[in-house]
């Protein structure tokens, strides 16, 4: 479902902390419906680059244009307007413990919306039951697996239908069965719902599996070193270093389609 209309344009950015500049010249496009992939080695920057792109932390130069907004150049209620398409599925799913899935989910209904109490029950069920977790609204985190909490987390991200859905590390902790079943979830969410996704992974098998698009983060250069469809950046870069990180030094290595 993804196509050429642009949705984020990070154009000459730098990020760092201090003096220190991490990663410099930035410049790439995520198009509405894509299944974006930050990538690269330990230490390049995938997650400070994520928390940029979400509002959490200020370039140290550069843009990042939603539309025709510029989200670090816009005054405050601007950027507040932007955050509310986000969603963001951090690595632990972050839930509540001492709440149950549903009053998990319906936390940002709550504040956000002026959706009644029956309203927002039905809204709940229904994130839960798009992410396989009908039946489960009274269980506690402590009470599901890895797996399901980090689709209750996913839920609870989707809960106000952002435009955009974020995600740092989505694989981590799971089982190779769990990672497989939340990489054939988000596909199926792009494609039902059209929602552009934003992952921050190591994981090749979920890289091949659902990456549409993609940023390489080079470490020792500080800058991308390549972009684009992960299976063609496995079939044609000439990059040693990109090379290397697609097939963990075993060149040769087969790529199947989920």
């Amino acid at each position: 479902m993804s196509g050429t209309d642009p949705q984020i344009v990070v154009k000459g950015l730098d990020m760092g902390y201090g003096s220190f500049i991490l990663m410099k010249n930035l410049n790439f496009t995520i198009n509405r419906g894509d299944i974006f992939i930050i990538m690269g080695g330990s230490g390049c920057g995938k997650s400070t680059l994520l928390k940029i792109l979400v509002g959490l932390k200020e370039p140290s130069r550069g843009q990042v244009l939603y539309g025709d907004v510029s989200y670090w150049d816009a005054d405050p209620v601007e950027q507040e307007r932007i955050m509310r398409r986000f969603g963001i599925l951090y690595q632990s799913g972050a839930l509540w413990s001492s709440m149950t899935l549903a009053e998990n989910v319906a936390l940002p209904l709550e504040q956000y919306t002026d959706l009644n109490r029956a309203q927002t029950r039905d809204m709940v069920s229904l994130k839960l039951a798009l992410v396989g977790l009908a039946g489960f609204e009274e269980f506690y985190p402590s009470e599901i697996s890895g797996g399901m909490r980090k689709r209750a987390g996913l839920a609870r991200a989707m809960a106000l239908d952002p435009d955009i859905l974020f995600f740092d590390e989505p694989s981590a902790g799971l089982d190779p069965v769990s990672a497989r079943l939340l990489d054939d979830l988000i596909l199926e969410l792009r494609e039902s719902l059209g929602t552009t996704f934003v992952v921050v992974t190591h994981e090749l098998a979920s890289i091949f599996a659902i990456g549409n698009n993609s940023v390489f983060l080079d470490v020792d250069s500080r800058t991308m070193t390549a972009s684009g469809d992960p299976k063609k950046l496995l079939a044609e870069s000439t990059d040693p270093k990109v090379r290397m990180f697609l097939t963990r030094g075993e060149e040769g290595v087969r790529v199947e389609a989920r």
